[in-house]
């Protein structure tokens, strides 16, 4: 008898401990959805650090996160009908990557939870009651995209000191470029410089654009953030260098692409950073309650082949501000 008890506690035991390592071993009881809208081609590395940003808090794609891609690549009239699939889909959470895609969700859901990422001017927009309280289903990240078009204007001018014109190309289509064109106007007059204004809503508008710009003497040039902007970098940054004209953009994506400079909030930091959000909004928080973040961490990148190309020899003491190098 005593064998049969001696084997019955073994048993248990064995019991006890397989018990944690099958319940590990079971898959994910729920699977979240996750519905991206961007404004350019899927796969910018920004989205892959979102997904780095979920891996460290536990979600797995493929395992409990299931993610729904929508890219309107460039093209303005694309978001609604995007945002209302997404909605259609019954998502968990939608994450916007730029004020024209937020703005597509906003009148999609006023249910499903929204975390934009890097807003040019979430309060201005529309997007937020404000930046601490925001109410209503949406919360995220400020890009600080009007804030930052002074800086870029300085280093345009360190570049080439004796500019005297700075085109600056902007898309009237874009909510929150008014705003940038207005920041640019007040750094232009502090930095003594002239701007020449080109609007351009499609990709068919840059020929002429740029045959402006080398007809008013450009000596450099401002491309606004613009999600159609950033869809064309490749051609916008083959034509600045046709018409010999230094650039800066708001993205890493644009220099690498050719362009010479960029100057803005980290995309890759905003997009790990607003994997916290969803996390919280996944666990039962609400917008409402979750206050917009401001950047914190913002990157100076340079091409330096791209200003071989142009002729350019760059002051060292631009160089040593560089975040990075593209050799």
């Amino acid at each position: 008898m005593w064998l049969s008890a001696i084997g019955l506690m073994l048993t248990l035991a064995l019991g006890i401990l397989a018990a944690p390592l099958a319940a590990e071993a079971q898959p994910p009881t729920h699977v979240h959805r996750i519905g991206v809208l961007l404004g350019t081609t899927p796969g910018e590395p920004f989205v892959e650090a979102f997904l780095e940003g979920m891996r460290a808090l536990g979600y797995v794609e493929g395992q409990n996160l299931v993610m729904e891609y929508r890219a309107a690549e460039g093209q303005y009239e694309r978001f609604p009908d995007l945002a209302a699939e997404l909605v259609r889909l019954k998502v968990d959470v939608l994450m916007m990557g730029s004020t024209p895609a937020a703005l597509a969700a906003k009148h999609a859901t006023t249910t499903i939870p929204i975390v934009m990422v890097a807003m040019s001017d979430p309060v201005g927009s529309g997007l937020v009651a404000s930046l601490a309280r925001p109410g209503g289903n949406i919360t995220g990240s400020s890009g600080m995209q009007p804030e930052v078009v002074g800086k870029q204007l300085e280093f345009l001018k360190a570049v080439r000191p004796t500019v005297s014109r700075v085109a600056v190309l902007w898309n009237p289509a874009n909510p929150v470029a008014a705003l940038m064109v207005r920041e640019a106007d007040v750094a232009a007059q502090a930095l003594g410089v002239q701007l020449h204004l080109l609007a351009a809503r499609g990709p068919d508008a840059f020929d002429s654009a740029f045959a402006a710009m080398t007809s008013a003497h450009a000596g450099a040039l401002l491309i606004l953030a613009d999600p159609m902007f950033l869809q064309h970098r490749r051609r916008l940054a083959a034509l600045a260098a046709t018409s010999r004209l230094p650039t800066i953009h708001n993205v890493r994506a644009f220099v690498e692409a050719g362009g010479l400079l960029c100057y803005g909030v980290s995309q890759p930091d905003q997009w790990r950073r607003a994997a916290t959000y969803v996390d919280k909004i996944l666990k039962g928080a609400k917008p409402a309650d979750l206050p917009v973040e401001q950047p914190t961490k913002f990157e100076l990148v340079i091409n330096l082949k791209t200003a071989k190309v142009l002729g350019l020899t760059l002051p060292a003491s631009l160089l040593v501000l560089a975040d990075t190098v593209i050799p």
